[in-house]
């Protein structure tokens, strides 16, 4: 009788176990489906429908008949195009490698198209879409020249792109890791681990662009301290908003430097080919410094470098901004936390239960402290899964 007694609040407890269990998993299964739909909107809005949007080529020669083969092609594309006349070969070649230009068509006997394949092999080849309809019209074949070819080891240029993602992947996973694990550091400790850990995988970055897979075969050391550059941004600024979005702050870095980051670096589509959106954020994105950097210091003899490290700059100094941020809203919740236990403390040291509220204060810190690890392994797990 008493066993069957016993027996019958199992029921509901197991219950109760089981729906708080399932609204746990619910819970985290909105990451997941936040990244879907992220990823949807970024890459297939950037990525879907790939086409010119003022995108500066050259007719070679100033005389009429170039004149107005420029003013057709600006007529007939819209604005889609931005054609404009150079006096002579050499002038074309010379604004292909200052990237004013990303295409130079020669009409005559045997038409020629200039393009510089190492900024944009994807750009290059919509130039020559447009421009084989033209040589067509003339009834020659196009000859097609890369007067700045990418690197042997890279022969389709996307080679920088995954470099690119490999650096990224290595920093923000690392952010749950420092962020989740080691939460009860203290600020100052986990910035030095983000440096540390930034200052590594850009090394690994290096290795992989030289001696690994000869990406570049030249610049390694630039490429190098852009690759930390761009790291130590992407670390430090998710460890700062690790204090803020806690278990999101994977969906956060995620949006920062994947959704928002590869889709508009230009290592698929330069944003010639892209909308205003992905256009706009390739102007000063961490990604497009980085990228177009190291192609503009091994492709083109540093042309714009300036410009792409100060990018990286900038996201660094605003890291350092969030850190700050970071550091000051912890300082504040471990005071009040230190009040609240001290409150707590001298409240319990008054009356004979002294012994019994010490063991429950006891119990509860060991619980939260079990919640806390718990719920920081579970932040790194999704990470990885990520």
């Amino acid at each position: 009788m008493s066993s069957a007694h016993r027996a019958v609040p199992a029921g509901p407890a197991r219950r109760s176990g089981d729906a708080a269990a399932l609204r746990h998993v619910l819970t985290h299964l909105i990451t997941p489906l936040l990244m879907c739909v992220g990823m949807g909107f970024a890459y297939l809005g950037a990525f879907a429908h790939p086409a010119p949007h003022r995108l500066p080529v050259a007719v070679v020669g100033s005389g009429p008949a170039e004149r107005v083969l420029a003013q057709t092609l600006n007529d007939k594309s819209g604005g889609d195009l931005m054609v404009r006349t150079v006096a002579d070969r050499g002038e074309a070649v010379r604004q292909l490698k200052q990237q004013d230009v990303f295409g130079a068509y020669a009409a005559g006997a045997a038409p020629e198209l200039l393009v510089a394949t190492a900024g944009s092999d994807t750009t290059a080849s919509a130039v020559q879409k447009v421009f084989t309809p033209v040589a067509a019209a003339q009834g020659a074949p196009l000859k097609v020249t890369d007067v700045v070819p990418s690197s042997e080891g890279d022969p389709t240029g996307q080679g920088v792109f995954f470099l690119l993602v490999a650096v990224s992947i290595g920093s923000y996973a690392s952010v749950a890791v420092i962020g989740g694990a080691g939460g009860a550091l203290p600020m100052r400790l986990r910035a030095l681990l983000a440096a540390g850990m930034s200052l590594v995988v850009s090394v690994i970055g290096a290795l992989f662009a030289g001696p690994v897979f000869h990406l570049v075969d030249r610049g390694l050391w630039g490429v190098w301290g852009m690759a930390w550059l761009y790291s130590a941004g992407i670390l430090l600024i998710g460890t700062g908003l690790h204090v803020f979005l806690k278990r999101w702050t994977t969906l956060g870095v995620m949006a920062l430097f994947v959704m928002l980051n590869f889709t508009s670096s230009g290592g698929v589509f330069r944003p010639e080919l892209q909308n205003g959106f992905f256009a706009a954020l390739h102007s000063f994105w961490n990604g497009a410094g980085f990228l177009e950097g190291t192609r503009s210091l091994v492709y083109f003899d540093g042309t714009g470098l300036g410009g792409h490290v100060w990018t990286l700059a900038l996201w660094l100094v605003a890291a350092l901004a969030v850190l700050g941020a970071a550091g000051a809203v912890e300082s504040r919740r471990a005071g009040r936390s230190a009040a609240d236990s001290s409150v707590a403390d001298s409240s319990a040291a008054d009356g004979r239960a002294e012994g019994a509220s010490g063991q429950a204060r006891d119990g509860a810190g060991e619980a939260r402290e079990r919640q806390e690890q718990e719920g920081a392994e579970e932040e790194m797990e999704e990470a990885v899964g990520v």
